[in-house]
């Protein structure tokens, strides 16, 4: 299983969309500062989820997430 998630930045009001195969392990490498992009924005935590079966469903969703439309679906669907 693949689990899309977005995490937020409270401190710097910030969101990353990404995908991972343990969810665990990869917030712990966002906070602590092992992932180029969201260093400068510690501490994350998750505030969405959700899993795929595949790989390439895992990884269209997030791409979805990361558009235009993806951003109005979250704006709509998660007050983002």
């Amino acid at each position: 299983m693949f689990t899309v998630y977005i995490i937020y930045s409270i401190k710097f009001d910030k969101y990353y969309i990404g995908m991972s195969s343990d969810t665990v392990i990869r917030l712990k490498a966002h906070n602590a500062g092992h992932v180029k992009s969201t260093k400068p924005y510690r501490p994350w935590k998750y505030i969405y989820q959700e899993e795929h079966k595949t790989r390439i469903e895992a990884r269209n969703r997030e791409k979805y997430l990361k558009s235009a439309a993806g951003r109005r679906w979250r704006k709509n669907n998660l007050g983002m």
